[in-house]
């Protein structure tokens, strides 16, 4: 079995505690798991203690350290045989805690090292300077992965700092939603002290303001530059081959530069989000790194030079990549996943070029772009797993050729997609929904536009261990087809429903019958459904979405459905109006383990402020729009004090009591990302007109202002 370690535990996580006489260190687990225990009798006093002793560590460390036994309660359990290190959604996990845990004990307890350690964890100062002397005292060799993602007090280059004494095999870094770093300057750091890493993920949440896509009135964002500067001397070559930028809005042309010379063995990257990155740096990137067989690039300037790039040399000027010409001229044909969903200004002649080249392409996303037919039908390959053509104009018979040929499809993602009615010429009438019947065996399906239960039954050989469905608008599944689903599909795990008639009859069954279902999203169905309808116990449901679909529900329902759905960490109502501000105490009760709250249109939930739900210690994503006109004007610069895990708000100016909300200077402890705040021209009874949205982002350096005209 391999060792690893969570936070809270000891490196056999796995095993039963008592096997081992492990005790567990409360004071360490990840926050949203301690508060999610508090819902259990037996375990709430061990939740709450967990909780506590979370926040204090986080806020006030020295009231953790009464004692020697108390400095040891915070080291982190490592052994020689621990290969997996995840710390992943733990607030109070500091660089100082980490250098705790590569710490013999009975070093720690020496009085000289205790008051140092005390003096760095009160005064939250960086170890870099300060305690080169307590470094190196152990090395764990087995360690070759780490998860530090969402630990908002760990500093990214402290901890680079800590992992290259202490985990010299270190391959594999995750630190997902970390801002307070320059990913230039990390990048370095990382080759520099960290030589066998060869996966790095730093991936952050994806800027809602994409200015490609939408119209921006106003913006403090930096222009997006073509020409390419020029680097003085060359890096040493490093041996990372998958790179994660995800919502980075800090890189540039530059470095991407910096990476085609560093990463020369790179074969997998995501700059999905990247906005500031230009198609001409894109292509450069694509002519240099020669063994590039992933890329990932929605919502992106990739266009036709990237494309043309990727078809052959031939189109590209950049200087360097000259001299591999020969070795690249179709390195299309080396191509195993292609994001680039979002992406505007490619040429589908071109594209249909790719295509035709992309023999071993087994990963493909056009969503949201202006794919046509001719693409689909020039795909030369047959390893493809994972197609995503939502909102595009594609056709059914154009669809009906790719399965035809690509008999491993594991995922097919379609909604939005109008031109499903329609039949293509190139094909002999085939149907879509046979055909995936006959040959595929899904994984994941999201259809709209001409599904149907007729279109259910023909996909029933190839949805019997479905995991995921999603119908959307121009899907119609039907009384028959939505009590079927379960029998069909028995092993759902996540079902989306929009514009679907349903009943409690109908919701009842499914929720009775699918025990594997873990996330449920009904959005603008039609039907008369009742608080009947959630009155089945569901312990395995993790996330809910109720839009436009519970109108009856009020405070007694609300109780019912947290003592039903006793687990779930995100949860999304719209049109609930016949709630009101003592909603706010049933959710932070019932569910105080939640991540994600979105509250809109929901009666007067917010008219006398918000204070309860500061109780969900580990919320990351709060929606608040249209609850009721009382939410505190320093409402924004509470919820960063009182929820550290805080990354996504969203507000609107119809619920500031003031008319207003205040923007707080932030420090470098905040873990907020960014801050969405609607307005409307005017809020007539029941009603109200979007205006402009003005979105708030923190690039870990400097706020950055953009008022678009879309409601985001």
């Amino acid at each position: 079995m391999q060792n690893y370690y969570r936070a809270g535990a000891g490196s056999h996580w796995k095993q039963p505690l008592y096997s081992y006489g492990v005790e567990i260190r409360i004071s360490l687990l990840p926050l949203w798991f301690a508060a999610g225990k508090n819902t259990y009798q037996s375990l709430s006093m061990c939740s709450n203690g967990s909780s506590c002793g979370a926040l204090t560590l986080l806020k006030q460390p020295l009231t953790c350290l009464r004692g020697d036994g108390d400095l040891l309660n915070l080291k982190i359990r490592l052994t020689e045989f621990t290969q997996r290190v995840d710390l992943a959604g733990c607030p109070q996990i500091t660089p100082v805690v980490l250098l705790l845990s590569t710490l013999p004990s009975s070093f720690i307890l020496e009085p000289l090292t205790r008051n140092k350690i005390v003096q760095l964890l009160t005064n939250h100062e960086s170890l870099r300077g300060n305690s080169c002397e307590l470094w190196s005292r152990l090395t764990f060799e087995a360690v070759h992965e780490i998860d530090i993602s969402n630990c908002p007090m760990l500093h990214l280059e402290d901890a680079v700092e800590c992992f290259s004494k202490s985990f010299p095999s270190l391959r594999k870094l995750k630190a997902a939603n970390c801002l307070r770093f320059r990913t230039r300057k990390l990048l370095q750091l990382l080759v520099d002290r960290c030589p066998l890493l060869c996966d790095i993920d730093l991936t952050v949440d994806v800027s809602p303001v994409i200015i490609t896509q939408m119209s921006v009135t106003e913006s403090s964002f930096g222009s997006i530059s073509s020409p390419l500067p020029v680097l003085r001397s060359r890096p040493l070559p490093s041996n990372i081959t998958k790179l994660t930028l995800e919502g980075l809005i800090d890189v540039t042309d530059y470095d991407l530069q910096r990476i085609s010379d560093i990463c020369v063995s790179l074969t997998y990257i995501s700059l999905k989000g990247c906005i500031l990155v230009s198609d001409a740096g894109i292509s450069s990137l694509l002519c240099s790194c020669l063994k590039l067989n992933s890329i990932v690039a929605c919502d992106t300037c990739f266009g036709q030079q990237s494309i043309l790039a990727l078809c052959s040399l031939n189109a590209c000027y950049d200087h360097v990549a000259a001299k591999h010409i020969k070795q690249n001229i179709l390195q299309g044909s080396n191509l195993q996943m292609l994001h680039i969903g979002g992406c505007k200004g490619i040429s589908m002649m071109s594209l249909s070029k790719l295509m035709s080249q992309a023999y071993m392409l087994k990963n493909l996303c056009l969503r949201d772009t202006e794919v046509v037919d001719d693409c689909l039908f020039n795909l030369g390959g047959s390893s493809l797993e994972v197609l995503d053509v939502s909102n595009t104009k594609v056709s059914a018979a154009a669809m009906a050729h790719v399965i035809g040929q690509n008999p491993g499809l594991k995922c097919l993602k379609a909604r939005g997609c109008k031109n499903l009615l329609q039949q293509g010429s190139k094909t002999e009438n085939k149907n879509l929904y046979v055909e995936l019947g006959k040959l595929c065996k899904l994984d994941e399906i999201s259809v709209g536009w001409g599904f149907s239960f007729l279109s259910l039954e023909d996909l029933k050989p190839a949805v019997s261990f479905l995991k995921e469905i999603e119908v959307g608008l121009g899907g119609l599944l039907g009384h028959d087809g939505l009590k079927r689903l379960p029998l069909t599909c028995p092993l759902l795990e996540s079902i989306v429903l929009y514009f679907q008639v349903i009943s409690d009859d109908l919701i009842v069954n499914m929720l009775e019958s699918l025990r594997h279902l873990k996330s449920l999203a009904l959005c603008h169905c039609l039907g008369e459904t009742s608080s009947l309808s959630f009155k089945v116990s569901m312990p395995n449901l993790r996330k809910l979405k109720l839009e436009r679909v519970a109108p009856w529900m009020r405070n007694a329902d609300l109780i019912s459905l947290s003592q039903n759905c006793a687990n779930l960490i995100e949860l999304s109502l719209l049109g609930c109006r016949l709630l009101d501000s003592e909603s706010q105490k049933i959710i932070s009760r019932g569910w105080p383990c939640l991540t994600s709250v979105h509250l809109e249109e929901c009666g007067q939930v917010t008219s006398n402020g918000v204070e309860a739900l500061f109780d969900c210690h580990a919320l990351e994503d709060v929606l608040l729009r249209h609850n009721g006109s009382g939410i505190q004007k320093g409402f924004i610069g509470d919820a960063v004090t009182k929820l550290p895990m805080l990354r996504k708000l969203s507000l609107d100016i119809c619920d500031a009591k003031g008319g207003e909300f205040d923007i707080p200077e932030l420090d470098d402890k905040h873990f907020l990302n960014h801050v969405k705040i609607a307005r409307c021209k005017s809020r007539n009874v029941g009603a109200s007109v979007h205006r402009e949205t003005l979105v708030l982002m923190w690039d870990g350096k400097q706020i950055i202002r953009t008022q678009v005209k879309e409601r985001v």
